[in-house]
């Protein structure tokens, strides 16, 4: 896990919750081999695109592809990840970006210019990852072996978490909501990894999807992991249907339910 105003639901008493099954479409599954193929970007208000690639299957073709892909500072990234694991996620996921968005852009992926949208909090440039010129957004994450990716007219953010260890779940749960913490409290031992996991997914597809990031303090939203989409501040996030051991979602202003989401 990755390590405004606050969310006024604060006082309400916590309740029992049941991590809901990842139920519904899954996102579109992503051959780096073989490319997308013909994508058209969604119009405005539409739903966004969800992508996912399994690093595993994945690894080789991307390291092939990388070096005529990625441009220099992406492979300063990479190179820079001690674990040859940590590596190989990278460049798949990476990859599978620039593929992705040079395929809505019918440009070579190496063509693709990445930027960074300001910080909403400090209006440094170290906000969101955009395209220059703004169009189409998108949002990436990757954990574990996962990658998952939106592309969308308007802002989107996704998040992807491998469900962490006990050990790890307790020292999360400090960064979470009051509401959260004392909910993760009620549920058995063995249920809180993948509630927690749930959480953190939401919270940080949010926090991406309005661009702060994680530099925003995450205990100041509350997310949950009851089942049924969540909305905050005129945001709606819904979970994402990924293979069991992960939870994902994604963020999307107003209303809407994206494609692939718990549900749809």
């Amino acid at each position: 896990m990755d390590g405004g105003h606050a969310a006024a639901d604060g006082g309400r008493s916590a309740t029992a919750v049941r991590a809901p099954s990842t139920a519904g479409r899954r996102p579109a599954e992503l051959d780096l081999a073989a490319g997308p193929g013909p994508v058209r970007t969604p119009a405005p208000g539409a739903l966004p695109a969800l992508w996912i690639v399994d690093a595993a299957r994945h690894a080789a073709s991307a390291a092939m592809a990388a070096p005529t892909v990625l441009d220099e500072e992406e492979q300063r990234r990479a190179a820079a990840l001690r674990r040859e694991h940590d590596r190989a996620t990278y460049l798949v996921a990476h990859v599978a970006l620039r593929t992705l968005l040079g395929a809505y852009l019918d440009i070579p992926p190496r063509h693709v210019n990445l930027v960074r949208e300001n910080c909403p909090l400090c209006d440094e440039p170290h906000g969101r990852p955009a395209v220059e010129g703004g169009a189409p957004h998108f949002s990436l994450s990757h954990s574990g072996s996962l990658a998952l990716l939106a592309v969308a007219a308007q802002p989107v953010g996704v998040d992807v978490e491998e469900v962490p260890s006990a050990r790890t779940t307790a020292e999360v749960v400090g960064a979470l909501h009051p509401r959260e913490r004392a909910e993760l409290g009620l549920l058995p031992p063995a249920e809180r990894p993948s509630a927690c996991a749930r959480i953190w997914a939401r919270k940080e597809a949010y926090l991406k999807g309005i661009g702060t990031g994680l530099a925003r303090d995450p205990s100041l939203d509350y997310l949950g992991a009851a089942p049924g989409p969540a909305s905050v501040a005129r945001w709606r996030v819904v979970d994402v249907s990924v293979p069991s051991g992960f939870a994902g979602a994604v963020a999307t202003p107003g209303r809407e339910q994206p494609k692939g989401a718990a549900g749809a």
